[in-house]
């Protein structure tokens, strides 16, 4: 009986190895898969960044600015557009260091927390993106109406601000798909890394 006892535990033994080998290795492929999808995440918040403002390019800027200030916009312009890229300076160094620290996570634990954060960050970004939109759009539709108020009825004021609302529903749904297209995909896999990861902590 001893000797059959010591070889149950030696086979116990060599069963659990196999089970701990394998935690180790989906936890090596759920970090590189987090890795890499936080580092898309940096590099198409970088290219997005490049792309709208290589616009700039092909729109007449002082034809834009002229009508700005027909609307006496200049100032909301200018002070809105150096708070928005303070704003979008700040998500775009949080994409960086997200990605940073990621890399370096060796505890189960804290790369969930960071998969979280990232989460929360681009859901942040894109909540911005559409607010700083929405907000512009009414801005301009208010200043419209002040500037053509005294040759304007009610209806007239209702059908304008109607036909606002409807294109601002409109660019911001485009907007929001837009950005669903570019990290929502990404987001869901690295949510699918994020169950993987709660699994293995409780299995260990």
């Amino acid at each position: 009986m001893d000797l059959l006892d010591k070889y149950k535990e030696t086979w116990s033994k060599q069963v659990e190895m196999p089970c701990k080998f394998s935690t180790q290795e989906i936890y090596k492929m759920a970090h590189a898969k987090s890795s890499s999808i936080v580092k898309w995440i940096f590099m198409i918040g970088i290219l997005e960044f490049i792309f709208m403002n290589s616009l700039y390019f092909f729109m007449d800027m002082e034809e834009a600015y002229k009508q700005y200030e027909a609307l006496g916009l200049e100032s909301f312009v200018l002070y809105s557009q150096i708070v928005a890229y303070a704003i979008l300076f700040y998500f775009l160094a949080q994409f960086y260091l997200n990605y940073i620290k990621i890399t370096t996570i060796s505890s189960t634990k804290l790369l969930m927390k960071k998969i979280l954060q990232t989460r929360k960050t681009v859901r942040n970004y894109v909540f911005f993106n559409l607010s700083y939109l929405a907000l512009c759009m009414i801005v301009v539709t208010i200043a419209t109406i002040n500037i053509n108020i005294d040759g304007l009825n009610n209806k007239q004021i209702l059908l304008v601000v109607f036909l606002m609302l409807i294109a601002t529903v409109i660019f911001l749904g485009l907007f929001w798909l837009f950005y669903q297209l570019l990290y929502g995909i990404l987001l869901k896999k690295l949510n699918r890394n994020y169950k993987e990861l709660a699994k293995l902590e409780s299995e260990m």
